[in-house]
C-alpha cells in the first residue's frame, strides 16, 4: 500500500465524509451541506458574501446551497437593507448542533488508539505542515 500523506489523507477525508453522511442523512442533509450550517450557526446574521468568502466557495455553488437549505427549512434569508442576512432555524440549529458534534464524535472514534502524548504530537505535526493556517474560525 501507499504510505505517503495523500493517501492517508484522502483515506481519512472518506471515512469523514462517510461518517458525517451518515449523521446528517438523519435530517435530510448531505456533507457539502456541513460548513453552511455551521458558518451560520456561528455567525448568526451573516449575509450570503460573507459566508460564501468565508468558505472561498464559487457564487453560483454558494447560493444554490443557500437555497435549498432555506426551502428545506433549516435557514431564513431575510432583507436587512441592500442584502440579506441568513439565521438558522430551530431545524437549522438542531442540524447546526449535530453537525458542530460530528468533528469532536468523529476525533474521538479515529484518535482512540492514540494516547494523550500521541494526539499531541500528532496536531503539532499537522500544525507544522499547515504553517500560519489556523482552524479557521466557523469550524
Amino acid at each position: 500500500m501507499f504510505n505517503t500523506l495523500a493517501y492517508h489523507s484522502s483515506v481519512l477525508y472518506r471515512d469523514f465524509t462517510s461518517y458525517t453522511s451518515e449523521k446528517l442523512e438523519k435530517m435530510g442533509l448531505h456533507f457539502g451541506l456541513l460548513f453552511f450550517l455551521i458558518y451560520v450557526g456561528k455567525h448568526p446574521g451573516a449575509t450570503p458574501s460573507d459566508l460564501t468568502a468565508a468558505l472561498r466557495l464559487d457564487w453560483g455553488h454558494s447560493q444554490r446551497c443557500i437555497t435549498k437549505l432555506v426551502e428545506n427549512g433549516f435557514l431564513t434569508k431575510e432583507k436587512a437593507g441592500r442584502c440579506y442576512r441568513l439565521d438558522l432555524t430551530d431545524k437549522g440549529r438542531e442540524a447546526f448542533e449535530i453537525s458542530h458534534q460530528v468533528f469532536f464524535d468523529w476525533d474521538e472514534k479515529r484518535l482512540a488508539v492514540l494516547t494523550g502524548e500521541e494526539r499531541e504530537t500528532l496536531f503539532a505535526l499537522l500544525r507544522k505542515l499547515n504553517p500560519g493556517k489556523e482552524v479557521p474560525r466557523h469550524v
